[in-house]
């Protein structure tokens, strides 16, 4: 037997959120060490100021996500200080208004305010940059004083400007076109809801027309043929015409959940108006209608006061419960004896529908939905279910339901169903 090769394991991806944020970082604390140290050395500015200016400036980018108010306030001050604290010896050999490394953080200041708030806002930055830019020269003249530090001057506020303002653009399309996309990918998943609700309205309204058109028109006649019978046939004797009338009465209650049925799914919203279901008080003829069908069953409620208060969720359960256990012995157990208890208290409904085991071995059936259909429906409420067959070769089924918001004891493990 070949050895199953062993899957590698896949590397986490990291969020893309979360990777332009360490990039952003990353880029800020780059941009930081370097420009304190030049604007000290070339520029003549003392270390606490570089140190305080350039974190203002440098932090700003990081401040403006959250904060946008406050970092352009804060950006600014520091920009306009900045060309300000130099030494004009020193300066007017190096990129003045603007070192290298303020410029860079200029653009990629102005880059995210834009993406991350939109146009409008990364506007402010770069116009409020612009003019501090200009500022400087005007209120440091000795920087300018000479034709090569002015054209020195010139060229570097062209070169930020330009910089600056190619950014805001390339933001402002690329959010932009990200807006776009994230929006056309809502509308996809918004068609691809509705046309999976379409095809399911649709496939409910199929189902709905096929039970309309065959089973309901077939327990129909069913039901006609049944209640007619007596008029329509000389001489039938009385069993005879009780067995139709039961026929009748039970056609015409699978007619009534029919249209019941046909209003649940021809309802979009999966509602009707219905009519009211049965509960706990007809258990009783539940299991006179299995009686007349020859079966023989037992029955006991115990505590039915308190069931016949239960909420209308917890009878319509109980009485579907009974009725495919009993559906289900009629079918498995055919001859057996049934026994039927519902005990009822304060808290809780246990029902319990236990078969002997049938007189001769009935045919073996495909495993059909009415034990998991019986589960859900405990389960829904809070409850429990159990079902499994006996050591006499019966088979029991157990069910607790609460009346009441009060926790029922631990579930016990589901014996194996058939």
């Amino acid at each position: 037997m070949a050895r199953r090769r062993e899957r590698t394991p896949r590397l986490t991806r990291i969020n893309p959120r979360t990777a332009a944020l360490i990039a952003l970082w990353g880029a800020a604390i780059v941009l930081y060490s370097n420009l304190v140290p030049i604007q000290t050395v070339l520029y003549g500015t003392s270390l606490p100021l570089s140190f305080i200016l350039g974190a203002a400036l440098c932090g700003a980018p990081l401040l403006a996500i959250s904060r946008p108010r406050w970092a352009i306030a804060l950006f600014s001050g520091a920009a306009f200080a900045l060309p300000l604290l130099v030494v004009p010896e020193l300066a007017t050999q190096a990129p003045w208004p603007w070192s290298v490394p303020a410029l860079l953080t200029f653009v990629l200041f102005v880059g995210v305010v834009t993406f991350v708030h939109g146009a409008r806002v990364g506007v402010a930055p770069l116009i409020i940059g612009v003019i501090v830019s200009l500022a400087a020269p005007l209120l440091r003249p000795d920087m300018v004083a000479t034709a090569a530090t002015s054209g020195s001057a010139t060229a570097d506020l062209i070169v930020t400007s330009s910089i600056a303002a190619a950014m805001f653009l390339v933001a402002a399309l690329v959010a932009g076109r990200l807006r776009v996309s994230a929006e056309l990918t809502k509308e996809k998943e918004h068609s691809a809801l509705e046309e999976s609700r379409r095809a399911l309205v649709e496939e409910r309204t199929r189902i709905a027309r096929e039970l309309h058109d065959v089973i309901a028109h077939s327990m129909s006649v069913i039901q006609v043929q049944a209640s007619t019978a007596r008029y329509r046939i000389p001489d039938i004797g009385d069993a005879a015409t009780a067995e139709l009338e039961d026929i009748a009465a039970t056609a015409r209650a699978s007619l009534t959940e029919m249209r019941r049925l046909l209003g649940v799914l021809r309802t979009e919203d999966q509602s009707a108006e219905l009519a009211p279901q049965q509960g706990i008080d007809d258990v009783p003829a539940l299991v006179d209608s299995i009686r007349r069908a020859g079966a023989e069953v037992g029955l006991v409620i115990e505590g039915g006061d308190a069931a016949s208060g239960a909420n209308p969720a917890v009878q319509i359960a109980t009485f579907r419960i009974i009725q495919e256990a009993l559906s289900n012995a009629a079918r498995h157990a055919p001859g057996a004896r049934v026994e039927v208890r519902l005990h009822a208290d304060a808290d809780t409904i246990r029902i319990r529908v236990h078969n002997a085991a049938p007189p001769h071995t009935s045919e073996k059936h495909s495993a059909g939905y009415g034990l998991r259909g019986m589960r859900e429906r405990s389960e829904l409420l809070g409850g429990n279910l159990s079902a499994g067959p006996d050591a006499d070769g019966g088979w029991t089924v157990e069910a607790s339901l609460p009346l009441s918001d009060l926790p029922l004891p631990a579930r016990t493990p589901e014996k194996e169903s058939t």
